[in-house]
C-alpha cells in the first residue's frame, strides 16, 4: 500500500493506494467523530465498506449526464431529510463524476461537511478525487461552477479497477499520459499501481504549493483546454481522458509552433499517447473554429496580455507552464494541421495497453 500526504496550511489528509484500502474507512469516520454518514455510490451496495455508523445510502451515476446543479440539490435535500450535520460525513464512491459532485453538495451544504472520497475509476484515481476541486457542468462548458474542497482522506482501493470495461481503464490512461509532461516521466511499462501513486505523488505537491490555481496548478490543466471542448463538442461521445489525449498531442504540437520544443519532443507527445493506446486525431466532424470557440468558454484559456489570445499550460525549456498569450491565428492553424478521423473510429479503436491490468 502507497500512503501519499497532503499538507495544506490549517488542513491534511493522506491518499490511501493499494488493493483493499477502502476497509479503512470505518477507521476514518471514527477518527474525524462523525455519528453519521451519507455514502453516495454509483457501485454495487456489495462495494461500498462499511462506514461503522448509521448510514444513509444513496444511488448516483458516473457521467456527464449527472453532473448538473440539480444533481447537487438533490444530495443536498437528502441529506437535510436524514438530519446529517456538520460533524458528520458524506463519502463518494464511483468515478470523476460522482467526486465532483459529491464533494461540491458536501462543500455548500451547510457551508461544508467533511467529505472522504473512494474513487472507483482509474480516472478519479489518479486525478479526479486529489487536490480538492468540485464542479458541475453547464450547458455552456465542463466545470464552469464549482467550489474548492479538500477531502478529509481519499481511499484509492485498486480492486475497484478490476470491475472497469476496457475504455474506462483507457479513459484514466488519458490523464496518467499527460503526467509525462509536466513532472512524472517515464511511467510506462511500470505496474498500474505505481503509475497511480507517481500521478497522485505529482499531483500533491502541485496542489501544496498552489492550492487555488493562482500559478503552479495551471500545469494540471495540460492538455485539458482542448480535451474539455472535444468532449462538449462530441456531446461527450469522446471520453474525458480520451479528450485530454487528443489534448496533449495537440499541446506538443502548439508548443511546437510557438518554438517552446524542439521536432524531437513534439513527436514525444505523440508517442506517448498512442504507447498508451489512446487517440491521437481530432474526430472528422469538428471544425477548428467550433472548437476555438469552445476552447473560449474554457475557465483557464482566456488569454490576458493580446487581445484574443488563448492560454494552455504548454510544454517548454524549463518544462510545462501557462502561456497567457498565444495568438488565434496559431491556434487555428496547428488545430487545422492535426490528424482527424471520424468520432466512430476514435472510440472503437481505442485499445488498453498491453499489461496494464491492475496490480
Amino acid at each position: 500500500m502507497a500512503s501519499i500526504p497532503l499538507r495544506l496550511a490549517g488542513h491534511a489528509y493522506d491518499v490511501l493506494i493499494g488493493p483493499g484500502v477502502r476497509t479503512s474507512l470505518a477507521g476514518i469516520v471514527r477518527r474525524l467523530g462523525a455519528e453519521r454518514a451519507v455514502v453516495v455510490s454509483a457501485r454495487p451496495q456489495e462495494w461500498v465498506p462499511d462506514t461503522g455508523v448509521e448510514t444513509l445510502l444513496l444511488p448516483a451515476r458516473d457521467g456527464e449526464q449527472d453532473k448538473t446543479f440539480a444533481t447537487v440539490e438533490a444530495l443536498c435535500g437528502a441529506f437535510v431529510r436524514f438530519g446529517l450535520t456538520r460533524s458528520d460525513v458524506v463519502v463518494s464512491c464511483g468515478g470523476g463524476t460522482t467526486t465532483d459532485v459529491v464533494g461540491l453538495a458536501a462543500a455548500l451544504y451547510h457551508r461544508g461537511v467533511p467529505v472522504v472520497h473512494l474513487p472507483t475509476s482509474l480516472l478519479a484515481q489518479v486525478d479526479a478525487s486529489v487536490g480538492g476541486k468540485t464542479a458541475v457542468n453547464l450547458p455552456q462548458g465542463k466545470n464552469l461552477v464549482g467550489a474548492y474542497w479538500q477531502p478529509s482522506a481519499v481511499l484509492c482501493d485498486t480492486d475497484y479497477l478490476s470491475t472497469l470495461p476496457p475504455r474506462e481503464l483507457l479513459n484514466g490512461y488519458g490523464e496518467i499520459a499527460r503526467c509525462h509532461f509536466i513532472g512524472a516521466p517515464d511511467l510506462r511499462g511500470l505496474p498500474l499501481v505505481d503509475q497511480i501513486a507517481a500521478g497522485v505523488r505529482l499531483k500533491a505537491r502541485v496542489v501544496e504549493a498552489d492550492e487555488r490555481d493562482t500559478g503552479l496548478r495551471h500545469v494540471l490543466n495540460y492538455g485539458h483546454t482542448l480535451g474539455h471542448a472535444l468532449e462538449k463538442a462530441t456531446d461527450y461521445a469522446l471520453r474525458h481522458g480520451e479528450a485530454v489525449a487528443i489534448g496533449t498531442v495537440f499541446a506538443g504540437r502548439l508548443a511546437g509552433a510557438l518554438g517552446r520544443i524542439d521536432a524531437a519532443r513534439v513527436a514525444e507527445h505523440l508517442d506517448v499517447v498512442r504507447s498508451y493506446g489512446l487517440p491521437t486525431a481530432v474526430p472528422a466532424e469538428t471544425a477548428p473554429q467550433a472548437l476555438i470557440e469552445l476552447m473560449r468558454h474554457d475557465k483557464k484559456a482566456f488569454g490576458k496580455r493580446a487581445p484574443g489570445s488563448l492560454a494552455f499550460a504548454l510544454d517548454g525549456p524549463h518544462g510545462a507552464e501557462l502561456v497567457d498569450d498565444v495568438p488565434q491565428e496559431v491556434v487555428a492553424r496547428v488545430l487545422g494541421g492535426m490528424p482527424r478521423a471520424p468520432l466512430a473510429d476514435l472510440v472503437d479503436t481505442a485499445a488498453v495497453p498491453v499489461g496494464a491490468a491492475p496490480s
